[in-house]
């Protein structure tokens, strides 16, 4: 038998993690390695968070799962501290962010489609995002390297470019449902939309009865330096797929709507064996426990601050590998020279730092939102001895 047992669609490298520290991994082979990846913006409390690992133990010592046939108090109290956090007035808890998006995409043509528009099922996103990978959302996504493979794609998406507000007005169309966005692309470059285009669209969606749905499962829970990205643009949403930090690890995702925009998410439309289990919500607690609050947010703004300050003195030092630092929070973007994949490897196999590869020729810095300043320190030795180490690939030179 050829095929491995795990089935071969990652290119995994030879970094084999079995134990976390903090802001560190572990490997097989004893090595430590800081972790600026973080499980790609995961876990935003590090690898070793007493109040997370105690609150999955208590709970699992009482109860992981039941059947979403019965009442909910678990789910019925982080869904009441999500409404009371955000705009939304309703949640559907999922077990990862596709999951949460897709049921975006529900909730957005439903919307029209339980009030009798049935030519309404047209939802606009926009080149480079990344909103997973089953049908419907590689479908709502433009890259093409997802879709080879899979054809044919599921009909009702119009993809616009990132940011072109005109665009996406020009878009608009009698079967047009509403906008799908990442406030901050992550896949594709660590792109923060602009002010103008973000509060655009929530005008159009308001001018067309159109619902504006953002994909925070990436740039939310606290990783922007706000809860949610959305707060910093001074608008609010009327649907919200989060997951990723919002279980610290553990599998979550969640999807957020007005009481308006989820008129046509009634019983019987849509359903999870193990949404909203007893176990997610009760890491989904714990969560918010450490970051809800403005003391911990100030500490991510501030410790962003500190971090872009220094990426951006220290890549003038190295202008034939980088060009910028993008981003927001401590979800920032080193745009590089090159594809950035053969130095992420470089830095991980020869400096034991790990970061992550984006679009753009992008470098992906996500680390754990409990970084310090030794950690910081730490990442700049480690970048610096792998920068001045680094041979451009000829073909990129």
């Amino acid at each position: 038998m050829s095929i491995t047992p795990l089935m071969p669609v990652y290119p995994r490298c030879g970094f084999r993690p079995v134990r976390g520290e903090h802001c560190h991994l572990i490997g097989e082979d004893g090595r430590r390695y800081l972790d600026f990846a973080a499980g790609i913006a995961v876990n935003l409390l590090g690898h070793s968070h007493q109040g997370l690992i105690g609150a999955i133990q208590k709970q699992a010592e009482t109860l992981m799962h039941v059947s979403n046939l019965y009442g909910s108090p678990q789910g019925e109290h982080l869904a009441q501290r999500l409404v009371d956090l955000t705009f939304a007035d309703t949640v559907f808890f999922t077990n990862s962010g596709v999951e949460a998006v897709e049921c975006a995409i529900k909730t957005v043509r439903a919307y029209h489609q339980h009030a009798g528009n049935t030519q309404k099922f047209e939802i606009i996103t926009f080149k480079n995002a990344f909103h997973g990978r089953t049908l419907a959302t590689i479908s709502a996504s433009s890259q093409e390297k997802m879709h080879k493979g899979f054809y044919p794609l599921l009909e009702g998406f119009k993809y616009v470019e990132f940011d072109d507000l005109e665009g996406a007005k020009a878009a608009i169309g009698p079967h047009t449902a509403g906008f799908l966005v990442e406030p901050v692309q992550g896949e594709g470059g660590i792109r923060p939309a602009s002010q103008e285009f973000m509060q655009g669209l929530r005008d159009l969606a308001d001018e067309h009865d159109l619902l504006l749905a953002l994909d925070e499962v990436q740039c939310g829970m606290a990783r922007s330096g706000t809860l949610y990205a959305y707060e910093q643009y001074g608008i609010v949403p009327d649907v919200m797929a989060t997951a990723k930090g919002l279980g610290g690890g553990f599998p979550i995702g969640a999807c957020l709507a007005t009481e308006k925009a989820a008129r046509g998410m009634v019983v019987g439309t849509h359903g999870s064996t193990y949404g909203g289990n007893p176990l997610a919500m009760a890491a989904g607690e714990a969560v918010l426990d450490a970051v809800a609050n403005d003391e911990f947010l100030a500490e991510v703004r501030a410790k962003s601050d500190r971090l872009r300050s220094r990426l951006e003195q220290f890549i003038g030092n190295y202008p034939e590998l980088f060009e910028l630092v993008r981003g927001t929070g401590l979800m920032l973007g080193v745009k590089m020279k090159m594809e950035p994949r053969a130095f992420v490897a470089h830095l991980r196999d020869e400096h034991l730092l790990l970061t992550v590869a984006a679009g753009d020729n992008t470098l992906r810095l996500v680390p754990p939102l409990v970084i310090e300043d030794a950690e910081i320190d730490e990442f700049f030795d480690k970048l610096s001895a792998g920068a001045a180490s680094f041979k451009v690939p000829e073909v990129a030179a």
